[in-house]
Order: C-alpha cells, then sequence, then structure tokens
C-alpha cells in the first residue's frame, strides 16, 4: 500500500451532513448542546495536510477548533465527537479509505468510529458511528 496511499490534503467544505444529530444524541448529548453543535457544525472549515502516512486535520467551527495529528497504523489520543478523551487505532482499509476504530479508556457509552474515504470524483466521505447510528457528512475541495 506505501506507494499508492491518497492524498487527503486539501481544504475542505461541507457539502451535505446526515444524521448528525442523531449521532450526538446516541452519545448522550444533551438537548441544548446539541442545537448548538448541530448549528455550529453546519459548514465547518476543514484542513487536511499530509505527508506520507501522517496526516494533520484541523476543523474549525463558530464555536471551536479542534486539531488532530495522526500516522496511520499508529494508535494516538483524540476525543469522541462529544468530546471524551479515546485512543484511536487508524487503518488503511483500501487506498482511498482510512478506518479508524476509538477505544474510550472507561468502556462507558457507545462503540464509536470514523471512517475518511476519498471518492472517485473528488469527494471527501466522512462517516462517524456511534453504537449503531452512522452520520454521514460530504465534502469538496475549495
Amino acid at each position: 500500500m506505501e506507494n499508492k496511499v491518497t492524498d487527503f490534503s486539501g481544504k475542505w467544505k461541507m457539502k451535505s451532513s446526515e444524521n448528525f444529530e442523531e449521532l450526538l444524541k446516541a452519545l448522550g448529548v444533551n438537548v441544548f448542546l446539541r442545537k448548538i453543535a448541530v448549528a455550529a457544525a453546519s459548514s465547518p472549515a476543514v484542513e487536511i495536510t499530509q505527508q506520507g502516512e501522517t496526516l494533520s486535520i484541523k476543523t474549525s467551527t463558530s464555536v471551536r477548533t479542534t486539531h488532530v495529528s495522526f500516522t496511520v497504523g499508529q494508535s494516538f489520543n483524540e476525543a469522541t465527537v462529544d468530546g471524551r478523551p479515546c485512543t484511536s487505532f487508524p487503518k488503511w482499509e483500501t487506498a482511498r479509505k482510512i478506518s479508524c476504530e476509538q477505544t474510550l479508556p472507561k468502556g462507558d457509552g457507545p462503540k464509536t468510529a470514523w471512517t475518511r474515504e476519498l471518492t472517485n470524483d473528488g469527494d471527501l466521505i466522512l462517516m462517524m458511528t456511534a453504537g449503531d447510528v452512522v452520520c454521514t457528512r460530504v465534502y469538496e475541495r475549495e
């Protein structure tokens, strides 16, 4: 897979989002915080820089900015969508798709994970799961 790694680098803007509020609900986020999060996350600015298998992802909304850096194949610490600390392990599922399982240190709450995939037409698809709820967000390059 080494030489065929897809480059996710770029500035991305969201085209569509499905089930984000349902995802937050599955994570136990209260209704007040869900409404704020849904409004704030309706037009996030995402910037990805990548060198080989190391990615840096900065997501900015009107409420907060998150920044995560990781190397595919190595576990790292991040936070779930609702802010709980977790250990994540990203791996190449295909040459164009990274999947990542998240493990909560205390093991409380639904199982969470995410995938990022570049489509043949250049869109970036982010899928986040909490238990059996799946949130799909589609981005296009700016």
